[in-house]
């Protein structure tokens, strides 16, 4: 379940990686284009920030929700020591 939790976890830090790195180069190799006013007269820089932030608490949850521990009332797909009772 540990190994599993892992990779969850690797899978979603790899994504938010993808999105934080996308953030960066933008910055670096396009600063126009974050000042750039899509919405509301706020700039892109800002927004895209903002959308960091909630992605990051979103995959928290997310992390939270695929990683909980199955309740009594969940048949568990294994037992404790990872062997199915064969």
């Amino acid at each position: 379940m540990e190994s599993r939790n892992a990779r969850t976890g690797l899978t979603l830090f790899f994504v938010y990686l993808v999105l934080y790195g996308g953030f960066v180069l933008i910055n670096a190799f396009s600063p126009e284009t974050m000042e750039s006013t899509p919405f509301g007269g706020v700039n892109l820089a800002i927004l895209y920030g903002f959308a960091l932030i909630i992605t990051a608490f979103l995959l928290a949850l997310i992390y939270g929700f695929l990683c909980r521990k199955p309740q009594a009332d969940e048949p568990a797909s294994a037992t404790a020591d990872g062997k199915d009772g064969q």
